[in-house]
This record gives structure tokens, sequence and C-alpha cells, in this order.
């Protein structure tokens, strides 16, 4: 499944990620900033949660969509988008926010979206699941498209401690992902396999420390490109 069903009772009981990360906005502005109109510029999150990052790109002009595990974190996201982007969805005329398991085909069509994006959400499918969640990601991604991906790097707290779940993967009683279902931590010699479909343009880690800096947060920052034909 797309998310641990718990993350129901986390979406409805929290105020969730309101901002996108800097690294997300300097991506936006960099690689589709010089689009016009934005309007027709389209961008899909997978996993988007309270919808952060559609707000930031739906106030920026993009049109956006996205494929959500949760009733809850989607009902968040279409409120604050209704609320403080007043006509965001004028553009697109399906469904624009699904609730869905991004481990299954995804309900769009092969070459619609510019730009594709995924904030620590496939982290929470296995390896072998997550390398067909971003091969999907690439087929509804149009030809000279964009990928962003941020994933949690193998070394940040938590990794090791709790129940094992497969390659790389923890169930975590430790860390800023204990309480959150499973996490999966990237290693370098992941990345080519996770990202087989991409043109990788970058790979750069983000980190900050925790607990007076006695505990460390790792974060692959990944731009890929799907080639032109």
């Amino acid at each position: 499944m797309t998310r641990d069903p718990l993350w129901e009772e986390i979406f409805t009981e929290r105020a969730w990620g309101r901002y996108p990360s800097e690294d997300l906005v300097r991506f936006g502005a960099q690689r589709l900033g010089h689009r016009q109109p934005r309007s027709d510029v389209r961008v899909l999150e997978v996993g988007f949660g309270t919808g952060a990052n559609l707000w930031y790109f739906a106030r920026e002009g993009y049109s956006v969509a996205g494929l959500e595990g949760t009733e809850a974190g989607c009902r968040r996201a279409r409120s604050r988008l209704d609320l403080e982007v007043p006509g965001w969805n004028r553009v697109v005329s399906e469904e624009c926010l699904r609730v869905g398991d991004m481990c299954e085909p995804m309900p769009w069509a092969t070459d619609t979206f510019d730009a594709v994006v995924d904030c620590n959400a496939v982290m929470c499918v296995d390896h072998a699941s997550a390398c067909e969640v971003y091969a999907e990601m690439h087929r509804v991604c149009r030809p000279g498209g964009w990928l962003y991906a941020r994933t949690p790097a193998s070394g940040t707290w938590g990794e090791g401690t709790g129940e094992a779940c497969g390659h790389h993967a923890w169930r975590c009683s430790e860390g800023p992902f204990s309480g959150t279902g499973i996490a999966r931590f990237a290693t370098e010699s992941d990345l080519p396999l996770l990202f087989a479909s991409w043109e990788l343009v970058s790979v750069e880690q983000a980190s900050r420390t925790l607990e007076g800096r006695q505990k460390i947060h790792i974060e692959w920052v990944v731009i890929g490109r799907k080639a032109s034909t």
C-alpha cells in the first residue's frame, strides 16, 4: 500500500508540513520558472501528504495533480488549496487530487506531466516496489520533463533500530521516523536501480543535526529528466 494505515491517524491529528523545502522551491524556479503560461505546466506529486508542495506549485500558477494514500491527507490538501489558492483546479478537468496506491498503475496517461515529485513518500515502500513507482512516474512524465525526488539516506538516525523490514528498511524505534511505519534508507548504490528509467541531472545530499548535534538526518535530493524523443 501507498502508506501505512497509521498515516490516516497522523494526518487527521497533526498539522503536518505546511511549507515546501528550500530545495523544492529552487527546483521549481530553476527547472520550470521560465515556462509560460504557467497554467500549461502540469506538476504531479506522488504521496503528497497534506499538500504543502502542491500548495506551493499552485500558488506559483502551475496546474497541479496528486496521488495520496490517505483520505485525511487528501482532505486537508484540498481544503487548503480551496481556501488559499482560489481557482487552483480550473485548468485540469479530471479529478486533480486522488486517493490511491502508488504501487498500482497510476490513473494518468503516458506523457501527461511536465514534472513529477516525490518528497519522502516513496521511502514508505520496499526497494523493489520503489523502483516500479519511479518507473511509473517516468511513464506519466512528458519527454524532456523533470523528476524531483527527496528520500532518506543511509546513515540517518533510526536506521538499524526497531524491526527490519527488507532491503535497507526498518520500522524504526528511534529518530524522526519512529512511529511512522516503514522507512527505507537508500544507499548510494541503490540510486542507479531506483532511478534506472531517468537521466540523473543532479544527485546531492541535504543534512541536519538533531539532539544537540548527537544525531544526524540525511536525505538524497535527486533531480532527473526524461529523455526527449
